[in-house]
């Protein structure tokens, strides 16, 4: 019989994915066992914080055949976000891409001349960045 809290805290990493990514849009709607398997059901927003679980789940395991996951896509491939007080492009890059270092990408993806130089309030599309 599979253990439950052992598959949890293996998958721990996609489950506060998930949660972390639910401001923007995404859901946890059940963990629990399929038999042999945690089963992780859920929805996210685009398919950039798709690439972001799925390199969760990776990195738990990278066969996961003990993971039987039904996450969706809901929306398409970019990610909205809007520009808040402290906001930079690096600490966006961060949330939604795993490193700081994709902000060029962003800025060019948005017509952005200087990375330094962004306004609260303004709503960025993200792109998929592999």
């Amino acid at each position: 019989m599979a253990d439950l809290n052992a598959l949890k805290q293996k998958y721990a990493g996609v489950i506060e994915s998930l949660q972390k990514f639910a401001p923007y849009g995404a859901t946890l709607d059940a963990v629990d066992l399929d038999g042999e398997q945690l089963h992780i059901k859920g929805t996210v927003p685009s398919r950039v914080i798709l690439e972001r679980v799925w390199d969760n789940i990776k990195k738990a395991d990278p066969t996961y055949s003990d993971l039987h996951h039904e996450i969706a896509n809901t929306g398409g491939d970019t990610q909205a976000y809007t520009i808040k007080s402290g906001d930079t492009l690096g600490a966006i890059s961060q949330l939604f891409y795993a490193t700081a270092s994709k902000y060029p990408q962003i800025a060019q993806a948005n017509n952005i001349a200087d990375p330094n130089k962004i306004n609260v309030g303004t709503t960025l599309q993200l792109p998929v960045i592999t």
